[in-house]
């Protein structure tokens, strides 16, 4: 019997069929459903699917693109419009006929940026089309599976456009230097090093929501899952959130102390809001100062706010994922450790996402290698060292060495008795030693005497 049902039909059948599906995973397939297999497959008999209506779907997704794309800029040109008005009309001073006119303005280009606003969407990328073509595949898969209805799993044949993630970078000196000229950013994905990362927490130190700054840094969570987090789900005691069924361990005790300090603050809101009848009992974690859950975009729009008010380089508050992968791989932790932590499938996408290798990683591993390579490193005497007769006690000589590096990255090396004592011998480097000093065959510099501190230690021969 020849079935007239249609892919609307089916993909709905599919969907409820599917009864195991997580939450996220379900919503992420109705959406993918209704915004595009439905619209553009829904119509079709099941039977009639072919490879070629899936690349006409693909192609009037890449058009709509396009026409996303122009809107987009319609929009950037018309928020230009109206922070232009609007910083007129701050700067207009009393209430004369132009701080009015000003005022008008900006009320004229608010208005056209929330009417161009409307019907805008975001552009469909190409990770999200594979998404897209992984839901139909898993719906045909399903239903061969059970049916045997289709003749091939025809979303396998498709070719999509190549899916290119971003490079999270990091904000070194020169990026910096770069971002602060043009206003450009180096990739969508950037990186704080630990120390603007400390600069970041001092800055929001008297923020109400200090504490959940301190959470997404140090324990990496999702903003939804930091939205949605019950106070029954965080152990002050035993320092852990329970999110999305996984436990995230946080081994910092000074974390305790934030949270436990944000308890005691949210307490008292309620109390003062409790006064006016005004208190809404949410049990979340996060709240505004009324109780009322913190939606996900706000928490978003604040963090940005905060970033831009502290001069440092931007970052997205997803970034912060990142850069506490980043900080606890830096902390000598097992990447297994971070990709339970962050509540991956595996440490391959942890170690393929996530893990931002700073410069001081970097750094650390170039020197790693090289010190294994011994080398001679030229130079030139300046004063030959010597040593005086009184500077031996039970024929050992202890010696101080002083090194300098100028700016052609060369090294100059004086050896001492003691650090303020007249230099018994220097030295300098010919070209550039990159990093450390020389230490090998330098003229009597102590060359396989043992070093403790900045002392060397030599014998008399």
């Amino acid at each position: 019997m020849i079935s007239d049902e249609t892919m609307a039909d089916f993909l709905a059948r599919w969907l409820n069929a599917k009864k195991s599906l997580a939450r996220t995973t379900r919503h992420g397939y109705m959406e993918h459903v209704n915004l595009y297999l439905g619209p553009h497959l829904g119509h079709l008999k099941r039977r009639d699917l072919r490879v070629r209506h899936l690349d006409r779907m693909y192609d009037a997704i890449q058009k709509e693109n396009a026409e996303r794309v122009l809107h987009k800029l319609r929009v950037d040109e018309l928020t230009e419009r109206r922070d232009a008005a609007e910083t007129a009309w701050i700067r207009a001073k009393g209430k004369t006929e132009g701080r009015r006119r000003t005022r008008q303005e900006y009320l004229a280009a608010n208005n056209a940026l929330r009417d161009g606003r409307r019907g805008l969407r975001k552009v469909t990328s190409a990770a999200t089309m594979h998404r897209i073509n992984d839901t139909l595949s898993s719906a045909i898969a399903w239903r061969i599976k059970t049916e045997e209805a289709f003749a091939k799993n025809w979303a396998r044949l498709v070719e999509l456009p190549a899916v290119s993630r971003p490079k999270p970078l990091v904000w070194t000196p020169e990026r910096v230097e770069h971002w602060k000229t043009t206003g450009q950013k180096p990739s969508p994905v950037m990186v704080w090093p630990p120390e603007q990362t400390g600069e970041f927490l001092d800055f929001v130190r008297d923020d109400r929501l200090y504490s959940l700054w301190y959470a997404f840094i140090f324990s990496g969570p999702r903003r939804g899952e930091m939205c949605a987090l019950p106070w029954p789900e965080v152990n002050l005691d035993a320092l852990w959130l329970r999110i999305s069924a996984q436990m995230v361990e946080v081994a910092y005790r000074q974390y305790g102390e934030v949270l436990g300090h944000w308890r005691g603050e949210q307490v008292k809101e309620r109390q003062e809001w409790s006064e006016v009848e005004a208190w809404v009992e949410s049990d979340r974690g996060w709240t505004q100062e009324n109780g009322e859950p913190l939606h996900p975009d706000w928490v978003s729009r604040r963090f940005k706010r905060l970033v831009e008010l502290s001069g440092l380089p931007p970052v997205r508050l997803h970034d912060l994922r990142h850069i506490s992968a980043t900080l606890s791989l830096l902390a000598k932790n097992d990447i297994k450790v971070v990709q339970e932590r962050l509540g991956h499938f595996s440490r391959q996408v942890t170690s393929d996402t996530y893990t931002s290798v700073v410069p001081e990683m970097m750094r650390t591993d170039a020197e790693s290698i090289v010190s294994v390579v011994p080398r001679v490193v030229s130079y030139d005497v300046h004063q030959r060292l010597e040593f005086p007769e009184e500077a031996f006690h039970d024929g050992v000589v202890v010696l101080f060495t002083r090194c300098a590096r100028d700016d052609a990255n060369a090294w100059t090396v004086e050896a001492r008795t003691a650090p303020e004592a007249p230099a018994l011998g220097r030295i300098s480097t010919v070209g550039g030693a990159r990093n450390k000093p020389p230490t090998r065959r330098c003229n009597g510099f102590a060359s396989t005497a043992p070093t403790v501190g900045g002392m060397r230690c030599a014998s008399r021969t």
